[in-house]
């Protein structure tokens, strides 16, 4: 049985509960690139960001059943992943870098000398992230390169959207020093 990628998602999240492995298959082809994105942009190390967002997809599968409301699947899901993603922050030593051969940030140019100031900007950019408190570096992807709202990545991140609204606001300074030899 193939399960209609066409269904509205509520009804998916409903037949997953319900243990239709393929209505939750499709779930997964709908979210797993937004969720890697949001474990790339926070940890800043594609293969660290593979495994945690397979960890989430995992972990969402077997939470499943907890979810009460299937409409708020994605938000629910947003949080697994942030969560996880804050954690292996966390975990890291101070003194390891987030190194990322591919940082998922870099875009093919035109040009040699297009590619080299690509290259160093995102390189910077990377660097100015990974200077970010976790709090701040979680909230700032959500808002900035995932385009959710306040109160959405407050009830992610389990906290208030004024406190939000502060984290990307300190985050963006940090950014704009940050990165003010590129200007």
């Amino acid at each position: 049985m193939h399960t209609d990628t066409a269904l509205p998602e509520s009804v998916l999240v409903e037949r997953a509960q319900d243990g239709d492995d393929q209505a939750f298959e499709s779930l997964v082809r709908r979210h797993q690139d937004v969720v890697y994105r949001i474990a790339l942009r926070t940890l800043g190390n594609a293969a660290e960001a593979r495994d945690t967002a397979q960890e989430a997809l995992i972990t969402a599968w077997r939470r499943l059943p907890d979810l009460r409301d299937p409409h708020t699947f994605p938000a629910w899901l947003h949080r697994i992943v942030s969560r996880l993603a804050l954690n292996a922050l966390r975990a890291r030593r101070p003194e390891d870098p987030a190194e990322a051969e591919d940082s998922g940030l870099r875009e093919r140019s035109a040009g040699p000398d297009d590619r080299a100031l690509a290259t160093g900007l995102h390189e910077a950019l990377r660097g100015a992230l990974a200077g970010l408190p976790p709090p701040q570096r979680i909230c700032w992807v959500l808002r900035e390169l995932e385009g959710l709202g306040y109160e959405e990545i407050a009830e992610i991140v389990d906290t208030t959207p004024t406190a939000v609204r502060g984290r990307i606001h300190r985050a963006r300074t940090h950014l704009v020093e940050a990165l003010e030899p590129w200007r």
